[in-house]
C-alpha cells in the first residue's frame, strides 16, 4: 500500500486478506471499500477525536486504538462498530499493548503514566507514574514481563511484582522492540543497526548491520522450522532475515525488496497455517470417511449438520448399490439356469434325431 499521506501506525489483521491502518487524520482505512470515519458517536460511546496514534488486533474480531485525544477505544473488526470507549491518558495515547491472555492491556501516554486495563471489566486496574513520556510497551510472548520504552532505555518490568526488574540502555532511541523469545529482545533505533539483548542477564548477544539507513520498525514470526524477522527501514527497503536458534549468531538475509519511499512504519499479513491432517504425504494420507469424521468432530459453528447430512447420503447409496448388485447377480444366476436347460434339450433333440436315423 502506498498512500500520499503520512501514516504513523499500521496493523495487519492476523488470518485474513486484510489490512487496517491509520492516517494523519481521524479515519480507520481497511483493504476493501470500507472507510470508517472516528467521529463522535451515538448511544453514549465516544469515539476518537483526534489523530490514532496506536492500533492492536486481538484475533481476528477485536481491535484496540488509542488517540490523541487520550480514549482508548475497542472495536469490532467485522462489523468495524465502536463497542466501548475508555478515556484512558489526560494526554495522549503513544502505544498499546494487549496481554497474550486478552485479558489485561498496557498503555504508555503523554501524561507520564503507565496504566494496567482490565479489559474484561473495561476498566483501570493499576497505574504507575514514570519520570518521562514513554513511547513504547510490550508484552513478552508468555505474558510474564513486559518492558516500557522511555527515549535509549529499556525498563523490564515483572508482572507479578510490576517493579523493575533490570534496565538495558541502547547508544540511540529505540523505534521498534520485538520478543524473539521470552528472554531475547530485537531492539532497533535510530540507526541502521539491530541488537539482540537477553533480558536476564542485560548483556547484548549480538548486533548486525541490517540497512544503510536508521530502522524504523520490525516484526517478527515463525514458520515451520524457521523464525523470521522483517525489518523496514527510511532507505525504502524491506528486509526478512532467518533467525538462527543461538541468538548470538547474526541472521542471515533472505530476500529483500526496495520500496522506494521513506517508510515510517511496517505491517506483516500472515496467512492461515493449513490444517497438519491435511499435509500428511500420499502414504499416510487418511481415507475421505476418516477425514469427513474428523471435521464433523471438530464441531464447528453452523457446519455440523451440514457435514452429518453430505456424510449419511454416500452410506445410502452405497447400499443402493449393493441392493442393485445383488438384484444383478440374480438375475445373471436365473439367465445361466436357462441357457443350461435349453442346452440340454438341444442335446436331448439331437440324440433322438440320431436315433431315428439309426433305426
Amino acid at each position: 500500500f502506498f498512500f500520499g499521506i503520512r501514516f504513523c501506525h499500521l496493523q495487519a489483521e492476523p488470518g485474513e486478506a486484510r489490512a487496517l491502518l491509520n492516517g494523519a487524520g481521524r479515519w480507520l482505512l481497511r483493504a476493501g471499500p470500507l472507510w470508517v470515519r472516528c467521529t463522535p458517536g451515538v448511544r453514549g460511546v465516544r469515539r476518537p477525536r483526534g489523530t490514532i496514534t496506536c492500533l492492536k488486533f486481538y484475533g481476528n474480531r477485536h481491535l484496540i486504538s488509542g488517540a490523541e485525544d487520550g480514549l482508548i477505544c475497542i472495536w469490532d473488526a467485522k462489523k468495524w462498530e465502536c463497542l466501548k470507549s475508555i478515556k484512558a491518558h489526560k494526554g495522549q495515547v503513544t502505544f498499546l499493548s494487549i496481554h497474550p491472555s486478552g485479558k489485561l492491556a498496557l498503555s504508555v501516554g503523554t501524561d507520564k503514566t503507565l496504566r494496567t486495563w482490565n479489559l474484561v471489566e473495561g476498566r483501570s486496574a493499576f497505574i504507575k507514574n514514570i519520570k518521562q513520556n514513554a513511547h513504547i510497551v510490550e508484552w513478552s510472548p508468555r505474558g510474564e514481563q513486559y518492558v516500557v520504552i522511555i527515549q535509549n532505555k529499556i525498563d523490564i518490568y515483572q508482572l507479578d511484582t510490576a517493579s523493575i526488574s533490570g534496565t538495558i540502555t541502547n547508544e540511540k532511541r529505540i523505534s521498534s522492540v520485538k520478543f524473539l523469545s521470552e528472554s531475547v529482545l530485537a531492539v532497533a533505533g535510530d540507526e541502521e543497526v539491530i541488537r539482540f539483548f537477553d533480558c536476564d542477564s542485560l548483556v547484548c548477544l549480538c548486533e548486525f548491520k541490517a540497512h544503510e539507513n536508521r530502522v524504523k520498525d520490525m516484526f517478527s514470526f515463525e514458520i515451520p522450522e524457521q523464525h523470521v524477522i522483517v525489518t523496514a527501514s527510511s532507505d525504502g527497503f524491506i528486509k526478512m532475515w532467518k533467525l538462527e536458534q543461538d541468538k548470538k549468531v547474526p541472521p542471515s538475509l533472505l530476500c529483500e525488496v526496495n520500496t522506494k519511499a521513506r517508510l515510517t512504519c511496517l505491517g506483516v499479513w500472515l496467512d492461515k497455517v493449513p490444517d497438519t491432517k491435511e499435509s500428511f504425504p500420499p502414504a499416510a494420507e487418511p481415507s475421505p470417511v476418516s477425514k469427513e469424521q474428523s471435521k464433523i468432530g471438530k464441531k464447528e459453528p453452523g457446519d455440523t449438520v451440514y457435514k452429518e447430512e453430505k456424510q449419511s447420503k454416500p452410506n445410502t447409496k452405497k447400499r443402493s448399490l449393493a441392493g442393485d448388485s445383488k438384484k444383478a447377480t440374480k438375475e445373471s444366476g436365473l439367465v445361466s439356469t436357462k441357457k443350461r436347460k435349453m442346452v440340454e434339450m438341444l442335446e436331448k433333440k439331437r440324440k433322438k434325431k440320431k436315433i431315428k436315423i439309426m433305426q
